[in-house]
């Protein structure tokens, strides 16, 4: 280490100098409110917006050279303090020469096209550069790969009860002779996207664009002080008692542990498990060690699993047919193999029982759907195997630990949004337009004047996503998008919905809980 590198060192970790980064990155990523399509404009609804005042080609694309040379400058000085042998390990160094290269290669394209172009890669790029200047937030990103084994299991278990619900709802209101008895069916459970949307608009709460939209209508200015109520709550309960929290933590911590050592060793004579029978029969005991290995485990959970797309696909195919016209020959005698495996597999009381009903119910009803209905619920033994490994089983306890400080976390919500409304633009800008003839159907987008919800510019978008994020009565984005667009515009919704509503949402409220769950420990130690 020589003088000058020291210089350099103190030069650039300088208060001015990390204010002047910081306020390069604020400023790169404020440039999406101005480029085209622009923010710039008194209400985001078609009805009432004027032309939107776009910059003149050239004028955002100087601001943005200027902060791309910024931040060349940034790598370069990070690579020569530490070195090269360090910075080609430094993943995230790679990353930023990376995402500077394409940036710079696409800010090339876009003045060689005089600004016309839609697609614009370096603003999905943007976010990178406030992930990578803050090591808190590349802690926080690192705690969230973590729980991301813990969220995907409570995500599969969310799916697969929506889909055991979706096909159980298709039995109980199938299509019928009677016209006057199909309006469930017809409604909701028409086909299995249909009756996956249905089901899944009923796990939001929360109706905060019908008390917003009227005012926001009118001024978008107004947007800001219903952020606000939500940002002041989640930052009171953040920082309320933050500072006692870490200093009691580890130590409350490391008191329950030992507390919890000892009780489990205290309460390990009560809870042994029988012995395995022992067998002097030599084709007993390889018998015994046949059917007692893991790998048959696996065997009946794919077979379950596959029961489970057996029905799914008799759904999809006898959708549109009354009960009358389904041929349902085949797929007895599928169930009936289904049905033999599970008497032969059954490891508990529970599947016994219900695998004998399956058999009983059949010979005293000869009803084919109601055995449907009761096949379904055996497909429950897929979720044995969240129960027999530790990830599962602690799948919210290790959420407070992912977030120990609410600033990364923040950050982290802002590039999420950031990355989604980028993409909205993408795919549909443009599409929402008012039709000469309005719906008057109740709880349609129309009728709801949801008509500022829309991805026509930047702010509109993070807008609408915060709005999809909390409203009870989201399917009428899905239903309008699906009629504007097509019905894969679905797919963008619910992904932006299990990505904020399931994960963030739950992770502010880990966070929350956090803090207030040191003073909690401390009195059932004292007690």
């Amino acid at each position: 280490v020589d003088v000058r590198s020291l210089r350099l060192y103190r030069c650039y970790y300088s208060t001015l100098c990390q204010w002047c980064l910081g306020l390069t990155i604020a400023v790169v990523l404020l440039l999406a409110f101005v480029e085209r399509p622009s923010s710039l404009s008194l209400s985001s609804d078609p009805r009432r917006r004027s032309t939107h005042l776009n910059p003149p080609c050239g004028a955002t694309e100087s601001v943005e050279l200027v902060c791309l040379v910024v931040f060349a400058l940034d790598l370069a000085v990070k690579s020569y303090l530490i070195g090269w042998d360090e910075f080609r390990k430094n993943k995230w160094l790679i990353g930023y020469l990376v995402v500077i290269s394409v940036s710079v290669i696409d800010w090339m394209l876009s003045v060689s096209m005089m600004c016309d172009e839609r697609l614009r890669v370096r603003r999905l790029l943007r976010p990178f550069f406030l992930l990578q200047n803050s090591s808190l937030m590349k802690k926080t990103l690192k705690c969230i790969k973590r729980t991301l084994p813990e969220i995907a299991s409570v995500i599969l278990l969310l799916a697969l009860h929506l889909c055991l619900f979706t096909m159980i709802g298709m039995l109980l209101f199938a299509k019928t002779e009677d016209p006057e008895k199909n309006e469930e069916w017809n409604l909701h459970f028409r086909n299995l996207p249909t009756a996956l949307t249905s089901l899944l608009v009923l796990l939001t709460t929360a109706n905060n664009p019908d008390v917003m939209l009227p005012a926001y209508s009118l001024n978008r200015s107004y947007e800001p002080t219903v952020l606000m109520n939500l940002l002041t709550a989640i930052i009171y309960n953040q920082f309320r008692g933050y500072l006692l929290m870490s200093v009691q933590t580890s130590i409350i911590r490391r008191r329950l542990g030992i507390r919890a050592a000892f009780q489990v060793l205290s309460c390990l004579g009560d809870q042994t498990h029988p012995p395995v029978p022992q067998y002097n029969s030599q084709l007993l005991q390889r018998l015994q060690q046949i059917f007692s290995h893991y790998y048959l485990t696996i065997l009946g959970n794919l077979v379950a699993l596959a029961n489970v797309l057996c029905i799914g696909a008799v759904l999809v195919l006898n959708a549109d047919k009354s009960v009358a016209d389904r041929d349902n020959v085949v797929m007895q005698i599928i169930n009936l193999c289904f049905i033999l495996f599970y008497l032969f597999e059954m490891s508990n009381i529970f599947d016994g029982f219900l695998t004998v009903l399956l058999l009983v119910t059949p010979l005293l009803h000869r009803v084919f759907d109601l055995l449907q209905k009761l096949r379904s619920q055996t497909s429950q033994s897929l979720s044995d195997t969240h129960v027999d490994t530790d990830p599962h089983r602690d799948v919210c306890s290790s959420l407070p630990d992912s977030c120990p400080l609410s600033c990364p976390s923040s950050c982290c919500v802002q590039v999420v949004y950031y990355v989604y409304a980028v993409f909205g633009i993408w795919l549909f800008e443009g599409v929402i337009k008012p039709p000469p003839e309005m719906l008057s159907e109740c709880g349609t987008y129309e009728q709801l004047g949801y008509w500022p919800n829309n991805f026509d510019d930047f702010a509109a978008s993070i807008i609408l996503l915060y709005d999809v994020m909390i409203v009870n009565n989201w399917q009428a984005f899905l239903d309008a998008y699906s009629r504007y667009t097509t019905g894969w515009s679905k797919i963008y919704f619910v992904c932006w919905w299990l990505t904020s509503s399931v994960m963030w949402v739950n992770l502010f409220v880990a966070l929350i809980l956090e803090v207030s769950s040191p003073v909690n420990q401390l009195n059932q130690v004292n007690q």
